[in-house]
């Protein structure tokens, strides 16, 4: 009998349920317990909407209260040395110091460092291992959870990460090689499996996400000898499961190895299906994952039961599984909790609940069509009525875009001459000193934008308020000597959102909610139709902010980039078509703001890195059409407006050639937690317009002092030119409060002072 499986489901709640009692539980309002409470009432809750959707076999250990990366390494013990008294005392606080950083009872420890998890934008915490590492298992989480669910009559398959992608996703501080830890690794994990089928579990799932990467021999060995080891272990059966992409030339490795089950994403590569299947040894069981883990729309199902039924023949029903493409944890939880949006277009979603819906229909569509046609039908309808919708096609935006030309992507002159008609006007000091955009959102900046959106509070009213905290935002910034100002986005509720809500062609929800990393979770716009901009978006309060002082303010925009991959995208056209039309609309905005008198702009683009392709032979291309989008956004400038850009999270080594072409003026980039490790690549590769390290993480509570904000900027001058060089945070401050935020600030205006008098004195 195929099954209806799952690899992972949304861990957060429908509604945030995990943020609040997370949040609440950081400020000292809720008790460990108390927390714990929350966070099994959700998992058990997701396992029955996923059972009762339709699912034979549901994750678990797939749920975590911050990161499953972070939850491996912790479970095995691979705490660092400068954590491990906190961890050892209270293992819940150690576990969030890890992630979020401490300053209290004794305690002053940065967070690890923070990247995101392939090419989505799911952030994870990098474990920091060393040479010679030991591990042990610390607590049982794994055994733990699939008990909680066996208790509840469910039929449950514990989810891991294996040991090899574990390793590879790590990093470590003394420059050995991580693989080398492989053999002090595995007896845990075998010890771990050993419990787990001791408690009765039959099946493990083992991800291996790193297996559509492209591998080398070392790492080929590793999985070899990985799974050798394990194979010898008294364990349950392990699927191993690989997603986002296809196994290509890595295929015929995860064939030999000692598995019972693989998983393939018949979603991102459904090219490799027929490989698979020759390739397939005849008593391994084949899960395919044919419903999309990372986007919103319903699936075609009469395309997926061609397949279902195709690989039924080849390899029998009974060796047969049925899955999303990968978790579901990038997707929002139910689709019916959207009441406001129109119903046809509601008719085209699927949130994770719909998806395991959608397996159940094909796996019993494969046994009884008679059963299932008018289900198949109504799909059909509904994929006809997206087809067909005069929303969704615009004729005049696809005229725009095919009449772009190549001066279209150029900036006037070089980046020498605009930095002369700059500095003739901005007359800025050496280390010049800004923020990357937003403010902290308050409880009275939230309230206020929730009683105005229900009609508590008139336009005049609110429009008052939105004033009074952008003065006091830009008075706060002159008062501490800030150089280049920014009006602090307080009319803003998402640095996507906000956007896509002035924009035709997209869509959004009321509990579209997905994780980005902790508690932060995020509401993506969905991109339905053809983009356009109908008026401007951001003029009004950027030229009121200027108004307000004799300071260069930034105009504060999302790049074309990362409101393509900060959205759930339409799937009938390719991803490059819609970042243009984005990026055109963005150059009618930039080119507003500057004939509004904004001479400072900047695109963030933190997405560009995460948009890569998981194989470097893909890399060109996708990087050839994203530069030529941030381009259209910010070419038609003059030379004296002055382009910015931001990136966070990113490894810039193997990019670095195509963030230079992106030609911005500035770019800002997070570099506190790595100490200034992802400033090397602009280094080595002799960067050769501004860039501004950031010296202060703005995802931890942590304050850091002036004298290491100072240390950072001297790493930085001891190799980059100090006339290179901008003073700022890594990232936006939105999600900081008002009193960490001036400390902070004050300090950093005082370490560039510093560095400015001791430029001079040494001059």
């Amino acid at each position: 009998m195929t099954l209806v499986t799952n690899l992972g489901f949304p861990r957060i709640g429908a509604k945030r349920e995990l943020k609040s009692a997370l949040e609440s539980h950081w400020r000292g309002e809720a008790s460990a317990q108390e927390l714990q409470d929350v966070a099994r009432d959700l998992r058990q809750r997701h396992w029955r909407v996923q059972r009762e959707a339709g699912a034979d076999v549901v994750p678990c250990n797939d749920f975590s209260l911050y990161d499953h990366v972070l939850d491996t390494a912790f479970l095995f013990d691979a705490v660092p040395e400068r954590y491990r008294a906190l961890a050892d005392r209270d293992p819940l606080a150690g576990y969030f110091a890890l992630a979020r950083g401490v300053q209290t009872g004794g305690f002053d420890l940065p967070a690890l460092e923070m990247t995101k998890w392939f090419d989505t934008n799911y952030h994870y915490l990098v474990p920091e291992l060393h040479g010679g590492q030991s591990f042990r298992l610390r607590g049982d989480k794994p055994v733990a959870e699939y008990l909680e669910a066996r208790q509840l009559g469910l039929d449950a398959r514990p989810v891991l990460l294996g040991p090899v992608s574990f390793l590879l996703l790590s990093k470590t501080t003394d420059g050995s090689d991580r693989l080398q830890l492989l053999d002090r690794l595995l007896p845990v994990y075998a010890e771990l499996l050993e419990r787990l089928k001791n408690a009765g579990a039959s099946w493990v799932q083992i991800d291996e996400p790193c297996l559509v990467l492209d591998q080398d021999a070392d790492d080929h060995a590793a999985y070899r000898r990985a799974y050798a080891a394990l194979a010898a272990a008294d364990r349950p059966k392990l699927m191993l499961a690989t997603y986002f992409g296809a196994l290509g030339d890595n295929l015929d490795l995860a064939m030999e190895l000692a598995v019972d089950g693989l998983h393939v994403d018949l979603v991102r590569a459904p090219e490799q299906l027929d490989a698979v299947l020759d390739a397939l040894p005849a008593d391994r069981v084949l899960s395919i994952g044919v419903v999309d883990g990372r986007n919103v729309w319903r699936c075609d199902l009469d395309r997926a039961l061609e397949r279902l039924r195709q690989v039924q023949q080849r390899v029998g029903a009974d060796r047969l599984q049925v899955a999303p493409s990968c978790s579901l944890l990038h997707v929002p939880v139910d689709a019916k909790l959207e009441t406001e949006l129109p119903a046809n277009m509601l008719a085209w979603l699927a949130f994770a609940t719909q998806k395991l819906d959608e397996l159940r229909v094909l796996v019993d569509a494969a046994k009884d069509a008679f059963y299932t046609a008018s289900t198949l039908e109504l799909a059909r309808e509904r994929r006809e009525s997206r087809r067909t919708s005069r929303k969704v096609h615009k004729p005049q935006v696809a005229q725009r875009v095919d009449a772009l030309k190549a001066d279209d992507t150029r900036r006037r002159s070089s980046y020498p001459e605009r930095r002369s008609a700059q500095q003739a006007w901005m007359r800025l000091p050496p280390f010049p000193t800004t923020t990357i955009g937003s403010f902290p959102q308050t409880k009275d900046v939230r309230q206020a934008r929730a009683r105005h959106r229900a009609g508590k509070l008139s336009d005049a009213g609110y429009d008052a308020f939105l004033a009074a905290e952008t003065e006091r935002c830009v008075r706060f910034q002159e008062d501490i000597g800030i150089d280049v100002l920014v009006h602090g986005e307080f009319e803003r509720n998402d640095m996507v959102e906000y956007f896509g809500e002035q924009l035709d062609g997209f869509a959004f929800t009321q509990n579209g909610w997905v994780q980005s990393y902790g508690s932060r979770c995020v509401k993506p716009p969905i991109i339905y139709g053809d983009v356009q901009r109908p008026a401007a978006m951001t003029v009004r309060w950027s030229q009121y902010a200027q108004s307000l002082t004799a300071k260069p303010m930034k105009g504060m925009l999302t790049g074309p980039v990362t409101m393509l991959q900060w959205s759930f995208v339409r799937d009938d056209q390719t991803r490059a078509a819609t970042c243009r039309q984005i990026a055109l609309a963005l150059r009618d905005e930039v080119l507003d703001l500057e004939r509004a008198g904004i001479r400072v702009i900047q695109i963030d683009e933190p997405a560009l890195r995460e948009g890569l392709p998981l194989r470097r032979a893909d890399w060109p291309a996708y990087l050839a059409w994203a530069v030529e989008c941030f381009r259209i956004s910010a070419a038609g400038v003059a030379d004296d407006t002055q382009i910015h850009t931001h990136m966070c999270y990113s490894e810039f080594n193997d990019i670095i050639d195509a963030v230079a072409a992106m030609d911005a003026d500035v770019i800002s980039i997070e570099t506190s937690r790595s100490r200034m490790e992802l400033l090397d690549a602009f280094v080595r590769f002799r960067y050769p317009n501004e860039i501004g390290p950031g010296v202060y993480d703005i995802h931890s509570p942590r304050l850091p002092s002036v004298e290491e904000m100072t240390a950072l900027l001297r790493k930085a001058a001891a190799v980059l030119d100090a006339g290179q060089l901008w003073v700022n945070p890594d990232c936006g401050l939105k999600t900081r409060g008002w009193p960490e935020t001036r400390a902070a600030l004050v300090a950093m205006v005082e370490a560039a002072r510093g560095l400015r008098a001791a430029s001079a004195q040494a001059a």
